[in-house]
């Protein structure tokens, strides 16, 4: 009995250390408060998205999150400070396809966004719509490119950036319908609202997500949306291809990233609370007024997703002969 007694307690003496030996191993996560990087300018879409998400990190892992907003250089200034943060959790970056997968083909980046950036969860897709300003006149897509076609090269489009979305939206619409229009780059959807609603630039193919408000407000005229099926929050807006302009499609997705080296422990962890914080009721409910479709895939998923629209994009750009302006 004497020997058994002392069998359990050695056991148990094992387990423990064995347990606190687990437990010392676990990377005390946050220690300071995390950084969330956005490449845009704040009042757009990756802006919205990025407090969205600070906004509910901030109780559950009891530390403050802050956005902070790097725009230009096609959302790759906010990309390449997080790629060449410390790893360790402390720098997230909110991105989107015109970062991750259109810019890389364009400008010669100090870092790889497939490899210096590892995917923590996919937010939401939304599609881009097709919008004018109240003075264009167009009563739907296709009248628009009538008019385009009687005034060739008079008609301008503005976007977030060079190589964001938007842009690329317009030059594949240009494929698509033979129309001539001019790019104007902006360093954010939000200041290129200004120049649109006041009539300097007639066009743009905005995301939902940065749009709404102003479509809402009856500043903005959606025409059509360029995803695959009508947007739930649009439900009046009909697709390209039902306007008649079938054979391209363009839609922005927003994802969470970190620092490539942040431990595993670490990572995992903000898989596990974000994949929560996106079934939240609330969550859902602001994704979805934002035009988009909440995320429903596994981070496996997403870092496949991010690798084809990488090489989708490349095909693009070089089938429309993209170029920096």
């Amino acid at each position: 009995m004497k020997h058994s007694q002392k069998f359990v307690r050695i056991a148990i003496a094992i387990s423990l250390a064995i347990y606190a030996g687990i437990g010392s191993a676990q990377t005390v996560y946050p220690t300071k408060p995390v950084r969330i990087l956005v490449g845009a300018s704040a009042g757009g879409g990756t802006d919205i998205v990025a407090r969205m998400l600070a906004e509910k990190f901030g109780p559950v892992f009891k530390e403050a999150f802050v956005v902070e907003n790097r725009p230009g250089a096609s959302n790759t200034i906010a990309a390449d400070i997080a790629a060449k943060a410390t790893p360790d959790g402390h720098t997230l970056l909110v991105a989107t396809n015109t970062g991750q997968a259109i810019a890389p083909h364009l400008i010669k980046l100090g870092f790889d966004p497939i490899k210096d950036l590892t995917p923590i969860a996919l937010i939401v897709t939304v599609p881009n719509v097709l919008v004018i300003n109240q003075q264009v006149g167009a009563k739907d897509a296709k009248d628009l490119v009538a008019m385009m076609n009687a005034k060739p090269n008079t008609f301008t489009y503005a976007s977030s950036g060079v190589g964001s979305t938007q842009h690329l939206a317009g030059e594949g619409f240009k494929l698509a319908t033979g129309v001539t229009m001019t790019h104007v780059p902006y360093k954010g959807s939000s200041q290129a609202h200004l120049d649109l609603i006041a009539g300097s630039v007639q066009v743009m193919f905005d995301t939902t997500s940065s749009a709404m408000g102003q479509i809402k407000a009856g500043k903005l005229k959606p025409l059509a949306v360029t995803s695959a099926k009508r947007s739930p929050e649009l439900p009046d807006v009909p697709t390209l291809a039902e306007a008649g302009i079938p054979g391209f499609e363009m839609t922005t997705w927003y994802g969470l990233y970190v620092t490539t080296g942040t431990p595993k422990d670490v990572v995992a962890r903000l898989v596990d609370e974000t994949n929560k914080i996106l079934r939240l009721p609330d969550v859902q409910a602001r994704l979805r007024g934002l035009g988009g479709e909440p995320a429903g895939m596994t981070v496996e998923q997403f870092a496949m997703l991010n690798k084809a629209e990488f090489d989708r994009f490349g095909k693009l750009i070089r089938d429309a002969n993209v170029k920096l302006d």
